[in-house]
């Protein structure tokens, strides 16, 4: 997937997302399903995901490279990506739910800024995608904590899935037959 694809997936993804929560209750930022992560919950988990993403983007590329290595594979697109994702996702429950089980519970007056945070995290995103050359998005490669190591588009194409599983998460959990 072209990089401009990306960018426009990662848009895309976002506002489908946005779109969502402007027709939510704000009361379901801070109460959710029991034992189900908080809308606020899935928001800050988003953030952090994309801050992450976005700090480990602004190193140098060749201390990626050093820290990491390259990529010794063909790059796996968007589908398969997709795919490999819900299967480590489905065999890997409780390690999963380890790693995020420490997810501090937003309140009601971080939502606007928590919201804001997402939206320019993503906007960060996809200009800097646009920034990196073709050859370093197939060939360095960055450690994700479920996946393994994955080369920048790897990442950046599960960025914009990771959105949409959340997404459909949060439309699931807050539907009328599971909430109200």
């Amino acid at each position: 997937m072209k990089k401009e694809a990306i960018a426009d997936l990662l848009e895309l993804k976002h506002q489908k997302l946005f779109d969502w929560l402007e027709k939510q209750p704000k009361e379901i930022w801070e109460k959710g399903p029991v034992g189900k992560w908080t809308t606020g919950q899935q928001i800050q988990h988003l953030v952090d995901s994309l801050q992450l993403l976005n700090n480990a983007l602004s190193y140098p590329r060749f201390f990626l490279k050093y820290k990491f290595g390259l990529c010794n594979r063909a790059t796996r697109d968007y589908d398969t990506v997709a795919k490999n994702y819900q299967q480590k996702l489905k065999d890997n429950t409780e390690k999963a739910k380890l790693f995020n089980q420490k997810l501090k519970k937003p309140i009601q007056k971080e939502r606007e800024r928590l919201l804001n945070r997402l939206q320019i995290q993503n906007k960060k995103l996809q200009y800097k995608i646009k920034k990196v050359s073709d050859l370093n998005l197939d060939t360095l490669v960055i450690p994700h904590p479920l996946m393994g190591k994955m080369t920048i588009r790897e990442i950046i194409m599960w960025t914009a899935h990771h959105t949409e599983h959340h997404t459909k998460i949060l439309i699931k959990n807050y539907g009328e037959e599971n909430y109200c």
